[in-house]
């Protein structure tokens, strides 16, 4: 897949934006009533999607689930400073958050800490226990600050297109 930035990639038009909404919105949303919605035949919508996601503007599908009913009801965001920004060091780290599912996403930032995680566990308890058995045992971290959230105020994956 080219990213979307690739020279033989063409930029986005108001039809394409309208497609890309409506599948933000619903993406189990049939072909044909994409089609109605954004009042086109079915074989050019189609052929659009296509081109969206080979020129990956759409990088794929996926279901929300409850993760409160699901076990893993207590979202915290974890602050890491390593001990060491040199590139073996962010690279061993890097590639250690990728098998805990625990973990659903990680960011190189800029700022006073290096990443911030984002996690998901049970409870407080259960993190105690993540903490101690997979965040302080990440290749070069030094020091991590916890933030535990007490209330989900907005939650969405959504671009504004």
């Amino acid at each position: 897949m080219e990213p979307a930035d690739s020279p033989t990639t063409r930029p986005i038009d108001a039809l394409d934006r309208r497609i890309l909404r409506a599948l933000q919105a619903d993406g189990r949303i049939s072909n044909l009533k994409l089609a109605e919605s954004v009042h086109l035949s079915p074989t050019a919508v189609l052929e659009r999607v296509k081109r969206l996601t080979r020129e990956g503007y759409i990088l794929g599908y996926e279901a929300r689930l409850n993760p409160a009913r699901l076990g893993a009801g207590l979202l915290v965001f974890v602050e890491v400073l390593l001990d060491r920004t040199v590139q073996d060091v962010m690279d061993s780290f890097k590639a250690a958050v990728q098998v805990h599912d625990e973990i659903l996403e990680a960011h190189l930032v800029a700022g006073g800490f290096d990443y911030l995680l984002k996690t998901r566990v049970a409870d407080m308890a259960q993190y105690r226990r993540f903490v101690g058995d997979v965040i302080w045992t990440l290749p070069g971290v030094r020091e991590t600050r916890t933030y535990a959230v007490m209330e989900e105020v907005k939650n969405s994956s959504r671009l504004a297109v």
